[in-house]
This record gives C-alpha cells, sequence and structure tokens, in this order.
C-alpha cells in the first residue's frame, strides 16, 4: 500500500467520522479503506481506530498519528504549491465541486474549453447537490449559486443567474394561472430544500404580508428532479432562468408572476486563502470570471 495515499485516507476518515464518506472523497470502495488503515495499524503495530456499529473512536495513538499526518501532508501540499508558484505555469490536480444541474450543464463545457488550453492541469469535478465542506473534503474549489454566509473562504464572484417561475401548460390548464403571489396560496410550488430560510419561495412570500401559501406535495434538493416534477404537471418551479430556458423555448413549461419573481442570484466561487495564490487555481477562476459573464 502506498504510504502517502495511506495517510490522505487515514486523515479524511478521522475528519468525516466515516469509513464511507472517506471512500466517497477517494473514489474507493470501503473495502480499500479499511486495507489502507489495517496496513498501517500493521506498520505502527498500534489501533488508530477502534470500529462500532455506531461510531467510530480514534485512539490516544491515533489521534497523535492523524496530527503527524496533518502535518506532513500540509508541508508536501504546500511544497507543491510553492514549487508551483515560483513556476508561474498551470499544472497539477485541482478538485472542483459544484452543483449537480449546473455543474453538468453550464460548468463542465467551461471546464473542457479550460483543460484545452490548459494541458498541465488536471481537474476532477464532483457534482452534487448537498453542501460540500472544501476544507474536509480537500477540494480547491466550490462554485456556490446564492448567497453565501459568512466564511473564512475567500469568495469571487463570477455572474449571476435570474431566477424564473414556471409551470408546465398541463398544470396551468387544471389550476389556473397565477398572475399575483396571493394566487399561490391554491398552487402547489415544487420545494429545493437546500434553500435557506430566507431564499427561494420565501422571498415571494414576503408579498402576503407575512401569510405563507401552500407548498407541493413534492420536495427535493436535486434541480433536475424538481425539473421533471414540472414538467410533468406536478407543480410551479423557481429555479436559475438559464436552466430551464430551452424547456420554456419549446413551451414545455410557462413563466409565470414575471413581475414577482425574485431577484437575480449571484454565482461565486469559493476557495481556502491559502491556495489563492497557485497558478491552477488562480488561471481556472480567471477562466471562469471570463466565459461565465
Amino acid at each position: 500500500m502506498d504510504r502517502f495515499t495511506s495517510m490522505q485516507v487515514y486523515t479524511s476518515v478521522v475528519e468525516l467520522g466515516s469509513f464511507t464518506a472517506a471512500a466517497n472523497v477517494f473514489r474507493m470502495s470501503p473495502g480499500m479503506v479499511t486495507k489502507h488503515i489495517n496496513a498501517i495499524e500493521k506498520r505502527l503495530d498500534a489501533t488508530l481506530i477502534k470500529r462500532t456499529t455506531r461510531r467510530l473512536q480514534v485512539t490516544e495513538v491515533g489521534k497523535a498519528y492523524y496530527e503527524s499526518c496533518k502535518e506532513i501532508l500540509k508541508k508536501v501540499e504546500d511544497s507543491e504549491a510553492g514549487t508551483a508558484i515560483l513556476s508561474g505555469k498551470p499544472k497539477g490536480l485541482l478538485k472542483v465541486t459544484a452543483s449537480l444541474w449546473f455543474g453538468s450543464i453550464t460548468l463542465t463545457p467551461i471546464v473542457c474549453d479550460y483543460l484545452n488550453q490548459f494541458p498541465d492541469v488536471s481537474v476532477e469535478l464532483s457534482l452534487s447537490d448537498r453542501f460540500v465542506d472544501i476544507i474536509d473534503e480537500h477540494f480547491d474549489v466550490a462554485i456556490r449559486i446564492g448567497e453565501l454566509s459568512d466564511s473564512s473562504l475567500i469568495a469571487r464572484r463570477l455572474s449571476t443567474f435570474e431566477l424564473s417561475i414556471c409551470a408546465s401548460p398541463a398544470y396551468l390548464s387544471r389550476h389556473g394561472t397565477p398572475t399575483k403571489p396571493e394566487d399561490l396560496k391554491n398552487h402547489q410550488c415544487l420545494g429545493f430544500t437546500n434553500w435557506r430560510s430566507q431564499s427561494g419561495w420565501k422571498v415571494v412570500e414576503k408579498a402576503l404580508t407575512n401569510q405563507s401559501f401552500s407548498h407541493s406535495r413534492f420536495d427535493s434538493n436535486n434541480g433536475q428532479a424538481l425539473r421533471e416534477a414540472a414538467l410533468k404537471g406536478i407543480g410551479i418551479i423557481m429555479m436559475p432562468k438559464v436552466l430551464l430556458e430551452n424547456d420554456i423555448h419549446t413551451g414545455q413549461l410557462v413563466e409565470v408572476l414575471k413581475a414577482f419573481t425574485p431577484p437575480s442570484r449571484p454565482v461565486n466561487a469559493v476557495y481556502p486563502k491559502e491556495r489563492q495564490t497557485t497558478p491552477k487555481l488562480a488561471s481556472f477562476v480567471d477562466y471562469l470570471v471570463e466565459h461565465l459573464k
């Protein structure tokens, strides 16, 4: 087993508290994660992690080894970053995360163009609609849509996305077309569960003087799932217009309540402060700024 990889896997297990979560980060099976941990414990002749059916418990030896691993891995990362900075040439692996829908439709073509322009850079693009902690999960940069909460991360504005409220012709035929926010009390509003308490439909609800309206029987943390529900006539969807514009153009979805659509949402690249000077990250973010205008 490669010792360096085993150290990376071990620190991930400790930080995430799960063999399965670490396996997802490194794209290996949980069984392979176990082999890496077992190899370290055999080499050190010590137990680092006590496994139970409910949780993992890091031993005192395991905690000390974890701190040593973090220090070693940080020195290696700093050395590689320093070499790249001195050379001034973008190179190396860039780990990027974004939401599933935005990443697959909008971001991926730009990433491919970037790779064609910078042949010494490799990109690992991870798409997920869950919130990703880029520090704990070892990502270089995350692309996030919406207002950002306070954070120690650096944020750079890439673009803004206009929102659109839409429904299928079949849905509107059955339930009528809403013309003002009050009408939504009698409609099904598809809920995006990743929206915070003061975003999404909550913004429209403010026009009802703090009255709430009926939400849908279908909520999801995945935009594509909500789009499918809207196309099937389950309810009204609110999403960035760029993600729905093809459906609008073909008439599969119809825009409603244009005058009451919430303000455009920002798109930001967020990344750890210590990585902002690396040529690979700087060139990638600059490229996104240019091509997401």
